[in-house]
């Protein structure tokens, strides 16, 4: 056992790491290797588990779910279908206020069930929605900050790459945490739409007047092609998600079917063999530093286990808070400060290996608790000065003055009501464990 000294070393040392810049792979890397040896008083001892844990943890069978949702995604995104989505959801809102940033909630709700990734939901609609608010004469902070805000659903709503990478650090069942995340999405999406509804009611200036027409609402032999295409993906949602649910595929068989799905449509929407070739290059180049991430987090839940690192950082937190709700808070704080610096997978991966075991500790239930915390650390995706979808936003859209400061200000919004959700699942953790409860 290491000690308490030794336990406050090591997180002062892999903290300090991560602070200068040091990529979070390498600093898990060295942190793992080096605080092992001296555990254990030998060299040999780090390598060998290194070697098994590349080789034993990366062939399990449940790892294949990364590559395959983020390459189901990959193939939707090149078919066009995110256009189809925005086009068929903007034109069935066009009676309601906003109607357009609504189209971008509602299309980042069903975008980000297909690809499972924030960043490239934030990627899509910044191209597609953007220039579409700027020429209806939308206050430019509230687009931007509609596209940034509404792009966190992605990491909510299943199959979500957040929730794979806690269901592995944590030992859970990856398929009840993308069934615990519908509810909360579906209600994150229902709080966006009453916010822009209502701030569209009380300042209809800031969506725009009467602009030019916009191509999307043009009556168009492309209508039915569009819609066909939103259907399509409505219909691989339900096959994947509802195969889940109903127990006939687990989540890596669902993500076969899906990929199955979507190169069937990606090659009716006309994309080329160059096309589904670049879905798969760019599918590698997504899961690859996931998979380096996966295995240096086994080593380090392996050191924090081995020099007792748990157990100390979950006395602590005991002897400081006595109360649920504090602790809760204290962690969330934690994920907050560390969403500032750090992306999300990373804070996963360093936190959640030492806050999952003490969740049922404090009395709540691992799958709400894993909501609860995936919402907050989706939060840090809108928090200064990190930000990775408001930094995603900007460096997608080319228009001088769509600043950060801009950006950050139209996200405010979103932020706050990422937090009241945060506190709904605390407070009413069968949210998120109702539809789990029922498989």
């Amino acid at each position: 056992m290491g000690g308490p000294e030794f336990a406050f070393a090591i997180i002062a040392l892999l903290l300090t790491m991560v602070v200068l810049s040091v990529p979070v792979v390498i600093a898990l890397g060295l942190c793992s290797f080096f605080g092992l040896a001296y555990l254990t008083g030998s060299w040999g001892v780090p390598g060998s588990l290194l070697s098994n844990t590349a080789y034993e943890a990366i062939r399990d069978y449940v790892f294949a779910v990364i590559p395959l949702f983020v390459l189901m995604g990959e193939l939707i995104s090149r078919s066009g279908a995110a256009d189809d989505l925005y086009a068929v959801i903007n034109r069935s809102l066009r009676h309601l206020p906003g109607r357009l940033a609504l189209a971008t909630v509602g299309g980042n709700a069903v975008f980000g069930a297909v690809t499972g990734v924030s960043i490239a939901s934030a990627a899509a609609f910044s191209r597609i929605a953007y220039p579409q608010m700027v020429r209806h004469g939308y206050d430019k902070s509230a687009a931007l900050g509609s596209i940034a805000g509404s792009a966190s659903l992605g990491m909510l709503l299943p199959p979500s790459v957040l929730m794979i990478v806690w269901g592995v650090i944590s030992e859970q069942s990856i398929g009840r945490l993308f069934v615990a995340g519908i509810l909360p999405g579906i209600l994150l999406a229902t709080m966006f739409f009453l916010f822009i509804v209502g701030y569209g009611l009380l300042r209809p200036a800031i969506f725009g007047g009467h602009g030019p027409a916009s191509e999307f609402d043009d009556a168009s032999e492309g209508t039915r092609r569009e819609t066909l295409g939103a259907i399509s993906v409505g219909c691989l949602i339900l096959v994947v998600l509802g195969g889940i649910w109903l127990g006939a595929f687990t989540p890596t068989e669902a993500a076969g079917v899906g990929v199955l799905f979507a190169v069937a449509l990606a090659v009716a929407k006309g994309v080329g063999l160059r096309g589904l070739g670049d879905a798969v290059l760019e599918t590698g180049r997504v899961s690859a530093p996931l998979l380096f991430l996966l295995i240096t987090a086994q080593m380090y839940s392996r050191l924090l286990a081995l020099g007792g690192i748990i157990d100390i950082i979950q006395d602590l937190f005991l002897a400081v808070g006595d109360t649920p709700i504090l602790i809760l808070s204290m962690m969330i704080a934690i994920w907050f400060v560390l969403g500032m610096i750090i992306d999300s997978t990373s804070i996963i991966l360093l936190t959640v290996p030492i806050f999952a075991p003490l969740s049922p500790t404090i009395g709540y239930d691992p799958i709400a608790f894993a909501i609860i915390g995936i919402v907050a650390i989706e939060a840090g995706l809108l928090t200064p000065p990190l930000g990775l979808c408001v930094y995603t936003v900007k460096g997608c859209v080319t228009d001088p003055d769509a600043t950060l400061t801009r950006i950050f200000k139209g996200s405010i919004p979103y932020w706050i009501i990422l937090l009241l959700l945060v506190a709904l699942i605390a407070l009413f953790p069968q949210i998120a464990t109702w539809l789990p409860s029922r498989m």
